[in-house]
Formats: structure tokens, sequence, C-alpha cells
């Protein structure tokens, strides 16, 4: 049984199945808290806050782990920050750093959330809000990484921060408004080239010292995570140890102490779930055989949007059945949407090719589980696309027991929004 599978037993995979009914994500709390450590421990010199990127898994109970873990939050939206702070997390512990200015800008500045400015209009609008005041800026460096570019955040392509020449310009409305920027924040993207990131850490520290207030400085998250034994992880400690050294030879050049931010959210959760599913059809043409399962990108879309590879385990839904004694065989597995991109076996690097994986010979009602679900999928599905309701979620705790951590949706729940009207 691959890695990712192991969160969880067959049994317990049964048992989630038999308490919670399919598909539902289960999460492993042992697993979660080890990657909390592991990020505590990236290297640095004059202090460390780690950030949770919440939009990679936002669920209350994880936010709440990860805080008595000693994690802080990066919100995305407006709607981010009021759920984390639903979620009973302090709200001098949110940075926003979004898109669009959030409807609700001033209430949560009230609350004392930080504030991330990654644009000049969104620098000037916090100025007539709340002149005076500390602020971070984020500014794009003009390099970029990322597996594709749809995960790319950094460069001229990107949308995402300042553009570095324009600091004229932040320093020109800082001044206007009285604006103190003690924080400088970059983000490239899903970090698959650590050398990149390394480079746009060493640039951050020239640009840091255009600002002689800042005195901190966020690097970002999108450090990789490998899902199939074929991708390659980032290991925290050899992508830190430059930005450590960097750091203090910053201090010795510079007089300057620059405490230092990092927002993973992949790293902290991708490995930490799967989706537990059933194998409710199988079927063939002249050239595939497709495991048919009751979920599919409404529950999990990064293989449709990137063709991303996730480990694929099959259980016997039956506890006397010896599943080593199968014989394998090459399958596609397909989701139980009516749209033809509803496909987890993508070819890698094209979502709109097909690959097979060789997989225990499967039955009708058989259990299959999908690893790496974690990150970037209950947050980021099709949810209720042909009216499918939202999985449930369940932890794993560390004695073993299943909590329900979100119920499974209703269908009433689906449509209680819609207004009927007559003709």
């Amino acid at each position: 049984m691959n890695k990712n599978a192991m969160i969880l037993t067959p049994s317990q995979a049964r048992q989630v199945r038999r308490e919670f009914e399919t598909p539902t994500y289960v999460y492993s709390q042992a697993v979660l808290e080890q990657s909390a450590q592991e990020v505590l421990a990236f290297p640095h010199v004059f202090g460390l806050t780690v950030r949770y990127a919440m939009k990679a898994l936002p669920n209350a109970a994880v936010l709440q782990l990860f805080q008595n873990q000693g994690l802080h939050i990066d919100a995305s939206s407006g709607y981010e920050v009021e759920r984390a702070i639903q979620a009973g997390i302090d709200s001098t512990k949110i940075q926003l750093t979004a898109q669009e200015l959030p409807h609700n800008l001033e209430r949560i500045i009230s609350k004392g959330v930080r504030f991330n400015a990654c644009s000049l209009h969104q620098l000037e609008e916090v100025g007539k809000i709340a002149p005076g005041s500390e602020i971070s800026v984020r500014i794009n460096p003009g390099k970029g990484s990322g597996a594709n570019g749809k995960v790319n955040v950094g460069g001229s392509t990107s949308s995402f921060g300042i553009w570095y020449e324009l600091i004229p310009k932040v320093k020109e409305i800082a001044q206007t408004y009285d604006l103190r920027i003690t924080r400088l924040h970059t983000h490239i993207g899903s970090g698959t080239d650590p050398k990149v990131w390394q480079e746009v850490a060493l640039t951050s520290l020239d640009i840091v010292h255009q600002f002689p207030q800042v005195t901190t400085l966020n690097l970002g998250g999108g450090f990789k995570v490998a899902r199939v034994p074929e991708e390659k992880a980032t290991d925290l400690q050899e992508c830190g140890r430059p930005i450590q050294r960097a750091l203090i030879d910053f201090y010795h050049r510079k007089g300057r102490r620059l405490h230092l931010e990092i927002e993973p959210g992949t790293y902290l959760v991708a490995n930490a779930g799967v989706v537990v599913c059933s194998i409710n059809d199988i079927v063939s043409t002249d050239a595939y055989a497709f495991l048919k399962v009751d979920s599919g990108m409404t529950e999990v879309t990064r293989p449709a949007l990137y063709a991303a590879q996730h480990s694929i385990t099959i259980v016997s839904g039956n506890p006397h059945t010896d599943l080593e004694s199968r014989t394998e065989k090459e399958y596609v597995v397909v989701g139980h949407c009516c749209e033809s991109g509803d496909l987890w076996t993508p070819t890698p690097g094209d979502a709109e090719q097909i690959q097979t994986r060789r997989l225990p010979e499967a039955e009708i009602g058989d259990i299959l589980i999908l690893g790496g679900a974690g990150a970037y999928c209950s947050a980021m599905s099709t949810k209720n696309y042909n009216s499918f309701p939202e999985a449930a979620e369940v932890l794993i705790t560390n004695n073993g027991s299943l909590k329900l951590i979100r119920e499974r949706q209703k269908l009433e729940e689906v449509t209680q929004g819609e207004i009927r009207i007559l003709f």
C-alpha cells in the first residue's frame, strides 16, 4: 500500500465508508502535527513566523490544530479572515494577502488583522482608512516558479504584487498617508524550483534595503511535496540554509535583524489527507478498462486543472477477501460527473490525455483511496456540479478514533439559496 494511503488502515477505510458513507475526505492529526513541526524548524536566525496558507484546507478543526502548534494564518480574502476568526483564530495572528480589496477591510483592520498591500490601489485605500499605520507590501520581484503557468505567481506574466520597478511610487504613497512599511512580502509560486526560490529570497533582501523601516521579510510558501513516488519534495533544511546565511550576511552588512516569515499551505496538508470513495462501476472499451468511482472533480479537481498526479490504492470492500491474491491490471480512473474531463489518471503534464494505472484487479464495491488530497481538494473543487452535495470531512485523531469535522451536505442545503418565482 502506498505511503499516502497509510494514514488509515484498510479496516479504517471500511469504517469510514460504514459510518460516514463515501466519498469522504480523511485527514491525519499525526501527519498534520508532524508537518507543522517540520516547517517550524525552517532555518532562521532572528526569529521565524510560519503562516498557514489556509486556502489549501480551511476547515475550522485544521485551523485550530495549527494554531495549537504555534502557526499563524495567511488569508487570501476577507471571507477567509472572517472564517478564521469564527474558527477561534486570534485575529492578530492573521495576515490578509488578497487579489481584491475586501468589503470588510476597515472592520478587519480594526480587529488587528495585518494587511498586505498587493497593488498601488490597495496601498492607497489602506492609507485612506488607516493613515499613520504599519503595513506590509507585496512586491513582484520579476521572477516566478511553478509546475505550470497556473501556479506561477511571480514575474511579468503575473498580476500578483506590485511590480518591483514601481517601488518609488510605493514610497510616494506611503509618505502621503504616513504609512510605515515594516513588512515586505514576495511570493513566486509553487516552489518547484528551490534554486529560483532562493534567488528571489536574495533579491528580496536587496528590496528590503530600500525600505529602512522593514523588520520582517515574508518569502511566501509554495514548497513542493511529493504526492507520488516520481515527484521530488522540497527539502526545507536544504532550501532554507542559504536564506539563513543571507540573513546573517545582511545583518553584518546593514546592521538590521530581519524576522523571517514563510507561508506553506500544500507542504503542511497535502499528504495528510486522502479521499475515500467507492468503485461503483467497471466498464471497458477496446482500448481501456475504466474504474468509475462515486467521487471525482466534485472532490478533487487538480488532475483536470493541472494534470496533477495522485496516488491511488484499492482496498477490498470485503474484509475477508485477500487483495494480495488478485492479479494486477491497467485501469483508467474516472469520476461520477457527466464531464469527459472528470479524470483522476491524466498523463503527467497533459490534463486532456488519459493514462492507465497498474492496480489490483478491482471489483464493484471495492474502496478506492486517492492520496495526497489534503491540499487544494476540498477547498478547490467543483462542488455541487451535477448537484452532488459536498462530501464529509473526517479527522483521524492521535488515538486512532475517527472524528467528523464537517457533515455531508444535504440536497436541501445545495438549493437553499434558490428563489422560486411564478411564471
